[in-house]
């Protein structure tokens, strides 16, 4: 489910802005840019963001910036510098090629001359401050992704009402349809026997056998119960996305029997509808939790 959310606080000393995005996935798949001095957070925060969103493909960048006294973080070794220089430099007399730019270059890069002060301690107070915004800006992210999820309830719901109402046609179709089925086998048999031609009893015996395996009568409960539990299931504040996957195919197994059983063509085309209506619905559930 697609998501957005921004957090920024400024101290005065630093800036810090958080973003978190999230994009439709079957799974939680995490992509963290962090600044340097947090790179050995990478756990704690994948820990955080895969407790609050569970699914989705999620992207964490966190911009941290100083903006108060800047500090150097590296230093220089000066006694052993002067000795490197004034060795180079006799070197460079000897063979007649004074250049004191390149002898002060090659002096300062020379082994040990330039220190760094070891790698920067991140304050538990400066990192609590990150985690603070990190939160914050995932419940912004939560909280885009429950707005989103509104508007797509209302959407599964009309759908789901819209097979509702196909299958309430089909419900006064059918008394019809198994009289125009009736009809049309004993005007055939009557077309090609005559009148006296046949057992009548046995034909109406053939009759119902065959009408019995046209009938949709449990098809029809079925799937009425089908809809009323999604309906009921999407209610619920729970993560139900596979829920109502499953019971999605539920539904689509019982529209696809009326059909191979309707032998109308009027009730064919609110077949046809309700299984346009169910497709919506399994393309909507991709981006359901």
């Amino acid at each position: 489910m697609t998501g957005f959310g921004q957090a920024t606080v400024n101290t005065g000393d630093v800036n810090i802005t958080v973003e978190v995005k999230s994009l439709n996935s079957k799974f939680l798949d995490l992509n963290l840019r962090l600044a340097k001095q947090f790179s050995d957070k990478e756990l704690e925060l994948r820990n955080i963001i895969a407790e609050k969103l569970e699914r989705g493909k999620v992207s964490l960048a966190i911009d941290y910036q100083k903006t108060g006294r800047v500090e150097i973080r590296q230093s220089y070794n000066e006694s052993l510098f002067v000795a490197y220089y004034n060795e180079i430099k006799k070197l460079a007399e000897k063979v007649n090629t004074p250049s004191n730019d390149y002898i002060f270059q090659l002096a300062l890069n020379s082994p040990d001359v330039i220190q760094g002060n070891g790698k920067e301690e991140l304050d538990p107070a400066e990192w609590a401050r990150v985690i603070r915004i990190v939160q914050e800006a995932i419940q912004k992210c939560e909280q885009f992704r429950v707005e989103e999820g509104k508007v797509l309830g209302e959407k599964l719901a009309a759908y789901v009402q819209s097979i509702a109402s196909g299958l309430k046609e089909v419900g006064l179709m059918d008394p019809k349809r198994i009289e125009k089925v009736r009809s049309k086998i004993k005007g055939n048999i009557t077309e090609f026997f005559g009148n006296e031609g046949f057992d009548t009893n046995r034909l109406e015996q053939e009759i119902i056998f065959y009408i019995e395996k046209l009938d949709i009568h449990e098809e029809r409960v079925r799937l009425k119960a089908h809809l009323d539990y999604f309906l009921n299931v999407l209610s619920d504040n729970q993560s139900n996305g596979k829920k109502l996957g499953f019971i999605a195919q539920e539904i689509g197994r019982e529209i696809n029997t009326i059909g191979s059983k309707a032998n109308d063509a009027e009730m064919q085309k609110q077949v046809v509808m309700m299984k346009e209506e169910l497709e919506k619905i399994k393309e909507q559930l991709n981006n359901v939790l």
